[in-house]
């Protein structure tokens, strides 16, 4: 090993000791006394649905309004057929994810992966159109969620989706995941949170 290597794995394993040392001294609660806490205001647009539903906004979309504001916001980088481009593939996949061909690889998209609907709905929200993230309406986020979810063959009904039902959607890996048994370290959430 070069002696710069050496010097370097040096410094960096003493640069590290020596912040823990001082976190460790100094347990008590860090203050940089920048930022403020965040008020009721601030969070009123901000969504963060659980899988069962709780934390959905009140809100409705259709299919049809949908696919003309995928065709508007995301054919560009998602495809035309959400197929894929610039952005992630969207639909197909199924059944890929688990196989023992190892030349085939897993095709991860919101028909083969993502276990809720509500995730759907969470990540538009808070990141789509990527240039433009937060932009969308509930509404407008409720109506892709359900074009996608048609494209995907995951739902086949022209109803509207709505913060009652998309809860309700089985998504066809639902049960592709292993859920954790160590409720002990992992509390379930807050059936009533409130702002600190």
């Amino acid at each position: 090993m070069f002696t710069t290597t050496k010097l370097f794995l040096l410094v960096t394993v003493f640069g590290t000791l020596s912040a823990f040392n001082t976190y460790a001294i100094s347990a008590d609660a860090i203050h940089y006394n920048f930022g403020e806490p965040a008020s009721a205001n601030d969070l009123k647009d901000f969504v963060s649905p659980l899988p069962d539903g709780r934390g959905l906004p009140a809100g409705s979309g259709t299919i049809a309004h949908g696919k003309q504001i995928y065709e508007e916001k995301c054919a560009s980088c998602h495809g035309q057929k959400l197929e894929g481009g610039l952005g992630d593939r969207l639909i197909g996949g199924r059944g890929t994810l688990v196989n023992d061909d190892p030349k085939k690889a897993p095709i991860k998209t919101v028909e083969s992966y993502w276990p809720y609907a509500t995730t759907l709905f969470d990540y538009i929200k808070r990141a789509m159109p990527f240039y433009s993230p937060g932009s969308l309406t509930n509404d407008e986020v409720y109506s892709l969620a359900g074009y996608i979810l048609s494209q995907g063959n995951i739902i086949k009904n022209n109803d509207p989706i709505t913060s009652e039902n998309l809860a309700k959607i089985l998504m066809p890996n639902r049960d592709g995941f292993i859920p954790d048994h160590r409720p002990e370290h992992f509390k379930p959430a807050d059936k009533n949170p409130q702002l600190r």
